[in-house]
């Protein structure tokens, strides 16, 4: 897995070991994610951490090896969440209790520009910039609620993340990292009526507090070679993905020529007026990767056809970026 700087972290469950255990072994199958497991217990391994689970007794010992801070306080609220919900309590040895969240960073707005007749590009100031531009494509933006000052999320007693709530909680989008620098995080947001971000991001102030959150979401498909497909709301990720991949890789959009930008004279790139029809016309080969996000009703279609085609699961992925 590569974890090199390991931190740790352990905990304990005493009431519902065995159904921890299935817990755990659900998410490995939702996540598509290895994982191995002997009489003692299993081993879990997510995209950049390490859950160990381990039968001692009646209860169960529960640990996590990550590379940094973030990553190991993410995965602990994870955990302590996803077990939460079948009525399962872990004693953890420590928890970053009145911390950020992991993974927040603080920032301030410095300026929201019209990019196309399509997109707006939003620019957050970050001291800690550089470490939005490995181990995840996507970050989520925390906008406070106007007039007000910001309640940001915090690690609780529990080690879940106590989110605001009522009349401060946070806007909460998941967007692309399109571009970075030392000190400041670019993000392109493809704008459509009806939404807060847009609205948000046009009247921006510069300086105005925003959260960046991550990253996350997978990092670059492992595949030779990478076909990508996606409508407007995908453009983002493809233009990262194209940028940083070193591999050969293909791209079909559906977008308006005059949205295109950089894309648009990327000869790996074909406009496309029906991504499902170009789905079908491509050949991954024995070794390609497909990665597939539009509207949730084609995405769905998408990875319907796939499967269909005999395409391994561990070869595409197919997600929604809206509904």
């Amino acid at each position: 897995m590569g974890i090199i700087d390991r931190l740790r972290t352990r905990g304990r469950v005493a009431d519902g070991a065995e159904a921890a255990l299935e817990a755990l072994r659900a998410l490995a199958r939702d996540w598509e994610r290895p994982l191995t497991e002997s009489a003692q217990g299993l081993v879990l391994e997510l995209f950049r951490a390490r859950v160990s689970a381990r039968r001692e007794g009646a209860d169960l010992g529960l640990e996590i090896v990550a590379p940094d801070a973030a990553c190991l306080r993410g995965v602990q609220d994870s955990l302590t969440e996803l077990l939460a919900g079948h009525s399962i309590a872990i004693r953890w040895e420590d928890v970053a209790t009145g911390a950020l969240a992991p993974g927040l960073s603080i920032g301030q707005a410095v300026w929201c520009r019209r990019i196309s007749p399509g997109f707006l590009r939003l620019r957050v100031r970050l001291a800690d910039a550089a470490r939005f531009g490995t181990g995840g494509l996507h970050v989520r933006l925390l906008v406070p609620p106007g007039g007000r000052a910001p309640v940001w999320p915090r690690i609780g007693a529990s080690a879940r993340v106590d989110w605001p709530s009522g009349a401060d909680a946070l806007h909460r989008p998941v967007y692309t990292v399109s571009d970075l620098g030392p000190d400041r995080v670019d993000i392109d947001i493809f704008d459509h009526p009806g939404s807060p971000t847009c609205d948000w991001a046009r009247g921006v102030v510069p300086g105005a507090p925003v959260g960046v959150m991550g990253p996350g979401g997978g990092w670059l498909p492992e595949g030779d070679p990478l076909l990508l497909f996606g409508d407007e709301t995908a453009l983002p990720a493809i233009l990262r993905i194209l940028r940083i991949t070193g591999v050969p890789a293909r791209a079909w959009v559906t977008a308006a020529p005059e949205d295109l930008a950089a894309l648009g004279a990327d000869r790996r790139v074909t406009r496309t007026d029906d991504l499902l029809e170009a789905l079908d016309a491509a050949d991954p080969g024995p070794g390609g990767f497909v990665w597939f996000a539009a509207r949730d009703e084609v995405s769905r279609e998408a990875r319907r056809r796939l499967t269909a085609r005999g395409l391994p699961r561990g070869r595409f992925s197919a997600v929604a970026y809206w509904r």
